[in-house]
């Protein structure tokens, strides 16, 4: 799945309860960390000229596995505010994006990216699907707008968005033109 999408899964699951900003981006942040193994696409780019040699080595295997899931939680336990339910949320946000990359990640050629869940452990066992959907197939663009949709409607709702995760006062604005534009929901 594309990076934005799973920033929005990250985001959505980050408000199943209440929590407050830096608990809300520890959520939603594990939701999008994993995709920080695609980042040898900018090393590919610049060193093997269109080759993508670091990239489709590497994507797929070093954030996505049951290791960095335990990174994660134990560095949320170890920066969140409620500590037991976020790291909870946390790791639901990286399974998140696991199955999400199992269900939608298809690239054009029809190569099926396997999830490497215990590795560093292990490379025995490779997460695949065969009905795999392509990255920018209808199912993603649809699972997408329908999170959008929950964003935009927790945001007016809530009176936060995940915007406060890079600037609060921009995320103010937002809010602001939602609700001059659909109302106060506390009215």
């Amino acid at each position: 799945m594309h990076p934005a999408t799973h920033l929005l899964l990250g985001w959505m699951a980050a408000n199943i309860k209440p929590l407050e900003k830096r608990d809300r981006g520890l959520v939603t942040l594990a939701g999008v960390i994993p995709d920080v193994d695609g980042l040898g696409i900018v090393a590919d780019l610049i060193t093997h000229k269109g080759e993508f040699v670091w990239y489709g080595h590497f994507h797929h295997v070093l954030g996505h596995n049951i290791g960095l899931a335990a990174l994660i939680a134990i560095t949320t336990i170890a920066l969140a505010r409620r500590r037991l339910i976020t790291a909870a949320l946390a790791m639901a946000s990286f399974h998140l994006h696991l199955l999400g990359d199992l269900v939608g990640s298809r690239g054009p050629d029809g190569y099926r990216w396997p999830i490497n869940y215990f590795f560093p452990f292990s490379n025995a066992w490779q997460a695949t699907w065969q009905g795999q959907w392509q990255l920018n197939s209808w199912p993603n663009i649809l699972l997408t707008v329908i999170l959008l949709a929950g964003t935009f409607y927790l945001a007016w709702k809530r009176g936060y968005s995940p915007i406060e995760l890079v600037s609060v006062p921009a995320d103010k604005k937002f809010v602001a033109i939602l609700r001059n534009r659909f109302g106060n929901p506390n009215s």
